[in-house]
């Protein structure tokens, strides 16, 4: 959530940040703001505005020269979106600039002291504190400046600071929030996010927690809040800069449900062994002995993420025969859980930096358990700090609603669940079984999007509707789980998803023909049941859209997709309702890549 971008070089900095919050915008859209240093008076020079990037760009003055500078764009935690809230925020004789990700938890108490000493304030944000106390330090460098300010700071942040005084420098510090640094000829930059980066520079510098840097035109330096120096190497960033575009389509979210037969080819590559009949995930840091010696697993992830979980643990259980199930991260966390050491832990998000995931993670290791991370980003926090784990491989995804990410997770879990499996009792049969499968998964993916007009159609059939319930049993519950957060997220339509067993338990209430009901029917063994649950619908005049392998006489209209696997049906049936979510939104006008209230990466509580 939020976005920071800085610069320090030689180049005119202000359309450098512009293009850096232009890419960071999908992490927070409802203000934003940009400072730079006067090459002449030395003076900093700010421009903030509410709403989206474009109307801070209109409100930036030609004459707006510099070649140092940070900018940010927001998601409101502490104040309403509003120009004054905006970052950077500037202490009241203009010397001190910050910008931060994050939420300073005590902020009350700390604003309620400079008060007490005379200090005011000019915006709502807990951001404006850092601020405040950078600027009273006595220290005599921005260093240390900054380091006072950190040490009464409780919470989470990434942030960037400038001081007229040390004009020569931008400082960054990590807690919680990413902070990355970008590497260049004679030239230095930082962002919350590598898309910012990667069209100047492939060489980076993620920071850890409690970490912070010195950036120069010409050199950085990294070194811990208390002063002890490390030794940061650069890594190259595998993504292109080109990855970050449209590519020709009209939003992110349809070019990145255009990727997913790419990307599904790209996670299976090079990891399937069929002389063994199983897969190689070098990662894991997981021998024989010890994925005999597990007795549990325990997945866990936040919104997208925990529904694919949801299926993993399903894989898991069917394939390798270990007891497994997801919960969201963030209650986990707080209601004080049995840490068995014989289970497994997989901390599951597509950024590797979602704060409560994170924070599970940690409060795991603490207490002496196993984790494997299942992430998207290279060098993200989940990445380091995991025991081990594996990659999706799904390439950037900028579109806040997640699509390939969610296909791509899915596939990790089936490949997991194979690998433990034959280590365990899977046969070399049902081995052979699922490749095959997993194999056929690109041509399939690619079998459903060409269904596209088809399914446009319907949503805008179904557009109407003021709410929409979502059904599934067993395998099909987490699907109709995903597909009705789909609904949600781009459209506003209310939605809800419940196991299809659970109808006469409640939900049946609700059915009459203004609310339609989504149902997942795979040809799997318990086919007559979830025919058995559109005949409860039917019978109560509920209009039906199934998803299925063959035409339901009793649906108003059935999305016939093809059959693979019943273990990896999942896989496809959530892939028309991402394009049913899509076009139902679109007839709605609904702004699909920056759906309100949202951001893509959730990097606070």
């Amino acid at each position: 959530m939020c976005g920071i971008v800085g610069y320090i070089g030689k180049r005119d900095v202000a359309p450098l940040l512009l293009e850096g919050l232009q890419r960071l915008e999908y992490r927070g859209y409802d203000s934003a703001g940009v400072v730079v240093n006067s090459p002449k008076s030395g003076a900093l020079k700010m421009v903030k505005a509410k709403g989206r990037v474009r109307d801070l760009e209109a409100r930036v003055p030609k004459r707006f020269a510099g070649t140092t500078g940070i900018a940010h764009t927001r998601w409101a935690t502490h104040g309403a979106p509003s120009d004054v809230n905006s970052h950077p925020h500037l202490d009241p004789e203009n010397k001190v600039a910050v910008v931060h990700n994050g939420i300073v938890d005590n902020a009350a108490d700390l604003r309620a002291k400079l008060e007490a000493e005379g200090v005011v304030f000019a915006s709502e944000t807990d951001t404006e504190v850092i601020t405040h106390l950078i600027a009273r330090s006595l220290a005599d460098s921005l260093e240390e400046k900054v380091r006072e300010a950190l040490k009464v700071i409780e919470g989470t942040y990434g942030i960037a600071v400038m001081h007229a005084d040390f004009a020569d420098r931008i400082v960054v510090a990590r807690n919680g929030s990413p902070v990355i640094l970008g590497i260049g000829e004679k030239e230095m930059l930082v962002a919350s996010d590598v898309a910012a980066l990667i069209a100047h520079t492939r060489q980076v510098v993620t920071l850890n927690d409690g970490e912070m840097a010195t950036l120069k035109a010409d050199d950085f330096r990294t070194y811990t809040t208390s002063g002890t120096q490390t030794n940061a190497t650069p890594e190259t960033v595998e993504w292109e800069a080109a990855s970050f575009d449209m590519g020709g389509h009209d939003t992110y979210m349809h070019k990145e449900m255009s990727e997913q037969a790419e990307a599904v080819d790209r996670v299976l590559r090079g990891r399937i062994d069929d002389r063994f009949s199983t897969v190689h995930l070098g990662g894991l840091n997981l021998d024989a002995r010890e994925a005999r010696g597990v007795r549990r697993i325990k997945i866990l992830g936040c919104g997208t993420s925990y529904h694919a979980g949801l299926i993993g643990a399903g894989l898991i259980e069917e394939l390798a025969r270990i007891p497994a199930d997801a919960e969201p991260a963030s209650e986990f966390r707080y209601r004080n859980p049995v840490v068995d050491p014989d289970t497994l832990y997989i901390a599951v998000s597509q950024s590797g930096e979602t704060y409560d995931v994170l924070a599970a993670v940690q409060e795991l290791k603490r207490k002496g358990a196993r984790v494997l991370g299942v992430v998207n980003v290279v060098g993200s926090a989940i990445a380091r700090e995991a025991d081990g784990g594996t990659y999706v491989h799904a390439g950037p995804e900028v579109c806040v609603v997640s699509t390939k990410c969610f296909t791509n997770t899915v596939v990790a879990f089936a490949l997991l669940a194979l690998h433990l499996g034959r280590i365990r009792d899977l046969s070399v049969a049902d081995g052979k079984r699922i490749i095959e499968g997993l194999r056929k998964l690109p041509a399939q993916i690619e079998e459903i999007l060409a269904m596209e007009p088809e399914i446009e159609k319907l949503a805008q059939e179904y557009a109407g509707a003021q709410s929409m319930m979502f059904i599934g049993r067993v395998r099909g519950y987490p699907v109709a789980l995903e597909a009705s957060l789909k609904l949600k997220e781009i459209s506003y339509i209310h939605a809800e998803a419940y196991p299809a067993s659970e109808l006469k338990h409640g939900p049946l209430a609700l059915i009459e023909p203004a609310l339609p009901t989504v149902a997942i029917v795979p040809n799997d063994d318990l086919l007559e049941k979830n025919r058995a649950a559109l005949e409860e619908i039917k019978a109560r005049s509920g209009r039906i859209l199934a998803v299925a392998h063959q035409n339901q006489e009793k649906a108003d209209h059935t999305i016939v997709v093809p059959k693979n696997e019943d273990e990896l049906d999942p896989i496809l049936m959530g892939i028309p309702l991402q394009l049913f979510a899509y076009h139902t939104a679109l007839a709605m006008g609904r702004d699909i890549d920056k759906p309100r209230n949202l951001a893509k990466s959730v990097t606070v509580e």
